[in-house]
């Protein structure tokens, strides 16, 4: 990412788009009240003008252009832009870079209720091309409890009209976000969802602290050794077809990455040999996990 014109901080990107030219075509989260997110709380949600997101790209530089070839559109939820503006921006993006191979977006359960499957097929034909969406659990009490406003079986069904669209789809869920009341019923829920749909990604991260003081007081946080456990629980029961999985956020201290169906004993086997290490190890495995991100 090169910094040709200011950001509006805090800044997020899937770790996937390390690489990718950043525009902010909307600032902060259009469904900013999910008890246990602090991406965006300092900011109110904004759908730039694309006046300005023109005028960004018009910055980068013509001897940089070439080298552009992913492109990330943020913030929380910038597919929710109106259709005819995101049409637009595809379309100066692709006038510009052309070596463009691929845009991604983050996409909400929200978002994804305004576009259609011929809308999200025509935004495919531009290059957007990947959505990164935040499932969290497939448990419905855990998602009723962090105010995620969709059951499961809705998102469900919004994440199957992107598949529709032959978007590809990179899911993440939360390790640790139901605690240790519903820790099981978030991890088999979770898996069952994901082999319903069977997205081409699905990520794993690790509840941690970062302004939600008040979400993880609220339950009962698992020690490392239970974290663990829940991952063995969604391995265990995962089965999707042609899903890439990986558990390689900061977050995490467990290390997952494998292809489904292929891998799967594998990923079984590496999780039960991450129990027999717990096992020996009585002391750290006892311990609530203690990252957390301060600056935003």
């Amino acid at each position: 990412m090169y910094d040709y014109f200011p950001y509006d901080y805090p800044l997020f990107r899937p770790p996937s788009e390390a690489r990718s030219q950043i525009f902010q075509i909307t600032l902060g989260c259009s469904q900013n009240h999910c008890t246990f997110c602090g991406m965006y709380k300092s900011k109110s949600f904004k759908v730039r003008p694309i006046e300005d997101i023109r005028a960004e790209i018009a910055r980068i530089p013509d001897g940089h252009r070439p080298y552009v070839k992913r492109v990330f559109l943020a913030d929380g939820d910038a597919l929710v832009y109106p259709q005819a503006g995101l049409v637009e921006i595809l379309e100066s993006l692709s006038t510009a870079f052309t070596n463009l191979t691929r845009v991604g977006i983050y996409a909400s359960p929200n978002s994804l209720t305004t576009k259609s499957v011929e809308e999200l097929t025509e935004l495919r034909r531009r290059k957007l091309r990947i959505l990164y969406f935040g499932l969290e659990s497939g448990d419905d009490a855990t998602l009723a409890k962090v105010k995620k406003g969709f059951t499961s079986e809705e998102m469900l069904t919004l994440c199957r009209k992107a598949q529709q669209a032959e978007m590809k789809l990179s899911v993440t869920a939360i390790l640790g976000l139901a605690g240790a009341e519903r820790s099981l019923e978030h991890a088999r829920a979770t898996a069952d969802w994901v082999t319903q749909l069977s997205p081409q990604y699905f990520s794993l991260l690790t509840m941690f602290a970062r302004h939600n003081d008040d979400f993880l007081h609220s339950i009962t946080p698992l020690t490392r050794g239970e974290i663990v456990r829940e991952a063995y629980e969604i391995v265990r029961h995962l089965n999707p077809q042609r899903t890439i999985l990986r558990s390689n956020h900061v977050s995490n201290f467990l290390n997952l990455a494998g292809s489904y169906p292929k891998d799967r004993e594998r990923l079984i086997a590496q999780v039960e040999a991450a129990l027999a290490q717990v096992e020996q190890h009585p002391e750290w495995a006892g311990q609530v996990p203690d990252y957390q991100e301060d600056l935003f």
